[in-house]
């Protein structure tokens, strides 16, 4: 039997993780292996043929040149962290997901920015956390998100606090929700990049969404 491909997964480092559960299954799922990659995680080689950046806390505004907004709940340690990976990823063309936090973080890594607090740029989109597919996503026709997806419509659900404001040059908003947040980026180089604002591993029972992994997996 062929060896899986081994899928990096950054996030929190608690023992019991709902995230790095889910991801790990849906990547099974998709014929691959999940490394657990955290302050705690240590991957035995860094080898690896894709990475998943996880959602998580809040990012430094450092990283972006603005002050902290007395919001902000941040993890300084896990923003070097995966920095350095997402580094590693582009330099290497290993193929990136962005998970929520990871979506932003892939965007300041690349020269973008973000608002730190998006409560009250909210008109149409309930500020609500919850896990079940209840926001809408327009995604742009014929992108490769849409492509990948099979749909320019999607129902996802919604933790986030932050999201990006301007978007790095090498990457293209592909969808945003009803009030023109950005909810979908991807690569505008033609690059195995793609970040997303919602959560898929929890929705991995959809395939819209599972095929996300899939085609990670695939890169």
């Amino acid at each position: 039997m062929a060896e899986r491909p081994r899928v990096g997964v950054t996030g929190n480092s608690r023992r019991l993780s709902p995230s790095w559960i889910c991801t790990r299954v849906a990547l099974f799922l998709s014929g691959a292996k999940a490394v657990r990659i955290s302050l705690k995680h240590h991957p035995e080689t860094e080898d690896i043929s894709a990475l998943i950046i996880g959602g998580g806390d809040d990012i430094s505004p450092i990283h972006y040149g603005l002050e902290m907004a007395p919001t902000v709940k941040s993890d300084p340690d896990r923003d070097l962290l995966e920095i350095r990976w997402i580094k590693k990823a582009l330099d290497q063309n290993i193929p990136l997901l962005g998970i929520c936090r990871g979506a932003q973080l892939i965007n300041v890594v690349m020269g973008g920015t973000l608002h730190q607090d998006i409560r009250l740029l909210r008109k149409l989109t309930y500020n609500r956390p919850g896990l079940l597919p209840t926001k809408q996503v327009k995604l742009e026709p014929n992108c490769l998100l849409a492509k990948i997806c099979g749909k320019n419509k999607l129902r996802v659900n919604s933790l986030h606090s932050q999201a990006v404001a301007e978007h790095a040059e090498s990457l293209r908003v592909v969808g945003r929700d009803l009030d023109g947040i950005v909810q979908a980026m991807q690569s505008s180089q033609d690059r195995p990049v793609i970040g997303v604002q919602w959560h898929p591993e929890y929705l991995f029972y959809l395939p819209a969404q599972m095929a996300l992994f899939r085609w990670l997996v695939k890169q």
